[in-house]
């Protein structure tokens, strides 16, 4: 009768190039962007800087544009917004651009980290803001939901899309 072992030895399974795995190059592309409007968003809420037309700093004056047509919540700077957008142009900025290098070099290393940022953006940062600016009281709640929506949604649809990809491990050894 023969026994049959398995070969000790690890598998070690290849990573796919950055080219064969069109997705990674669409969070790319859209991770860059977010460390763009984390600079211009987030960090103007999370420093409490007043949001004034007449300000000399060029974010502020986007922001307070942004928040005066679309986002009273955003210019009533709640201390509790104040810390979620802290979070985001602090430290979730530091995780784009691990995230944006390690899709580029392939590190499987940041699946971890992805799953722990896209449950806490969703949990922590979509549920509490998207719930104020769609049911909130009057002040608070965004006078026009559609451009609210295209300004926000992707900062929970991304980060939702990117926990599916990190649903595995090794995610870059596979296409999606």
């Amino acid at each position: 009768m023969t026994t049959l072992t398995a070969d000790p030895r690890p598998v070690r399974t290849e990573n796919l190039p950055l080219r064969q795995r069109p997705a990674d190059i669409v969070f790319l592309v859209i991770f860059i962007a977010f460390i763009v409007t984390c600079i211009i968003s987030d960090s103007v809420e999370g420093l409490g800087l007043p949001q004034v037309a007449n300000s000399p700093n060029l974010l502020v004056q986007w922001n307070f544009w942004y928040a005066s047509n679309f986002d009273p919540l955003y210019q009533s700077h709640p201390l509790w917004l104040r810390f979620i957008s802290g979070t985001s142009a602090f430290a979730y900025v530091i995780f784009y651009v691990l995230l944006n290098i390690s899709l580029v070099r392939g590190w499987n290393w940041i699946q971890l980290p992805s799953v722990i940022y896209a449950t806490m953006i969703i949990s922590l940062t979509g549920i509490p803001i998207f719930g104020v600016e769609l049911f909130g009281p009057a002040g608070q709640a965004t006078p026009n939901v559609g451009v609210f929506l295209a300004f926000n949604l992707p900062y929970i649809v991304f980060p939702l899309l990117l926990l599916i990809r990190m649903r595995k491990p090794l995610p870059f050894t596979r296409r999606w």
